[in-house]
C-alpha cells in the first residue's frame, strides 16, 4: 500500500484509522529519515487507544508505555549499535504483554520480531519544495497481517482525511 500526506495531523488520522483493526500483541514497525513523522504516527495511534498522555519520542529512554484501551509500547531503537543491545529494553517481554508495540528505527530488532508485523515506511516527499508532504510505504509481513491487509486498506480509504492522497 502507498499513499501520502500533506500534513502531520493526516498522519495522525491515518494512524487513528489503524486502530480499530489491532489485536493484543500487535507490532508496527515504522522507519525513516529524522523528521519523517514516526512519532506523529505513534501519537495519532495513541490517541486513538485512548492516551492521554503526551506521546514524545523515546530516544533517550528507549522505551515508553501508555495505558489506553489497550496497552502502548513506544520504542525508539535508533541508538542501539548491536542486537545485544535489544535485551536491555526487554524486547521479548513487551512482546509477550499483550500490548500493541510500534517500533521506530525498528530495522536494528526485525530478528527479534515476531513472525508478523506491520511495516510502515515514510519518507518526505521533497523537504525543500513540500515541507509536510509525507509518502508511506506499508507492508503486512507475515499471516496475521496479511488476513488483514484488505481491512487494512478499506479502513484507510474510508477514514482518508482531505490529506490523504493514494498513490
Amino acid at each position: 500500500m502507498q499513499f501520502r500526506t500533506t500534513s502531520a495531523e493526516a498522519t495522525r488520522e491515518i494512524a487513528a484509522a489503524l486502530e480499530p483493526l489491532l489485536r493484543p500483541g500487535d507490532v508496527v514497525l515504522l522507519s525513516g529519515d529524522l523528521g519523517a513523522g514516526k512519532t506523529v504516527f505513534t501519537q495519532g495511534l495513541a490517541t486513538a487507544l485512548g492516551v492521554t498522555e503526551q506521546v514524545t519520542s523515546p530516544t533517550f529512554t528507549l522505551a515508553q508505555s501508555f495505558q489506553g484501551r489497550m496497552r502502548l509500547h513506544h520504542l525508539d531503537v535508533y541508538r542501539l549499535d548491536n542486537l545485544g543491545e535489544v535485551l536491555d529494553l526487554d524486547l521479548p517481554e513487551l512482546l509477550d504483554d499483550d500490548a500493541v508495540v510500534c517500533v521506530e528505527w525498528g530495522e536494528v530488532v526485525i530478528p527479534e520480531l515476531p513472525r508478523d508485523f506491520l511495516r510502515v515506511r515514510i519518507s518526505l516527499a521533497s523537504p525543500r519544495e513540500h515541507p509536510d508532504i509525507r509518502m508511506f510505504d506499508v507492508d503486512t509481513v507475515g499471516p496475521s497481517w496479511q488476513a488483514r491487509a484488505s481491512a487494512l486498506a478499506e479502513a484507510w480509504h474510508v477514514h482518508s482525511p482531505s490529506g490523504v492522497e493514494r498513490c
